[in-house]
């Protein structure tokens, strides 16, 4: 292996783990600093400022990782094939995984840096008012809010409930099924019974 190569290796390993422990230190504390991250990953203040000048480089590249995962699950989902609750109910088991890494998405985006990753995460609250312009057209999902605000809102309830995952007794990727097709109108069996059919 070629020194240089090695080098690279090395040096996108603690960007990895800047990043890493970064998502968890601003999903505890959303105003923690660089020294803090830096304290976290075992590494100098210094190290961290060579790979993001600045705190709002680190926000920045951990909003764009969330909308490159969140957007490779959306394309999984086939949605025109199926009826639009259940590709919702396949859309939150499939988030699920990666929700409680992102969560501080919620958080950040009230914070000074929030326009930029409400612009960031455009393509996705796009992507899901579509999904649920069409249940709203079938009448699948409730009409009480526009298609943009509902499909933030339902998939915000996904987050929060993976913003739990540690405490003893949490909710699951269940109760977030169930609860996010609540939130969209959904009847309540059938919200059971698509969290049922995702379990199988």
């Amino acid at each position: 292996m070629k020194p240089e190569s090695a080098r690279a290796r090395a040096m996108e390993k603690t960007r990895n783990r800047i990043l890493d422990v970064a998502r968890d230190i601003l999903g505890q504390n959303p105003d923690a600093g660089m020294g803090d991250i830096a304290t976290a990953a075992g590494v100098v203040r210094r190290t961290v400022y060579g790979y993001f000048p600045a705190r709002s480089d680190l926000v920045r590249t951990l909003a764009e990782r969330a909308v490159e995962e969140i957007t490779d699950v959306l394309k999984e989902i086939d949605a025109d094939d199926a009826p639009v609750d259940a590709a919702w109910a396949l859309f939150v088991a499939r988030l699920w995984p990666l929700a409680h890494r992102y969560r501080v998405l919620l958080a950040l985006r009230r914070g000074e840096q929030g326009d930029e990753i409400h612009a960031l995460l455009g393509s996705v609250d796009r992507t899901l008012a579509d999904l649920v312009q069409r249940g709203q057209d079938a009448g699948t999902f409730g009409r009480h809010l526009p298609a943009m605000v509902l499909g933030q809102i339902a998939y915000a309830t996904v987050f929060t409930i993976a913003d739990q995952h540690r405490a003893e007794g949490a909710p699951d990727v269940r109760a977030a099924t169930i609860t996010s097709l609540l939130v969209l109108g959904t009847s309540a069996s059938r919200a059971h019974e698509l969290a049922d059919q995702e379990e199988r």
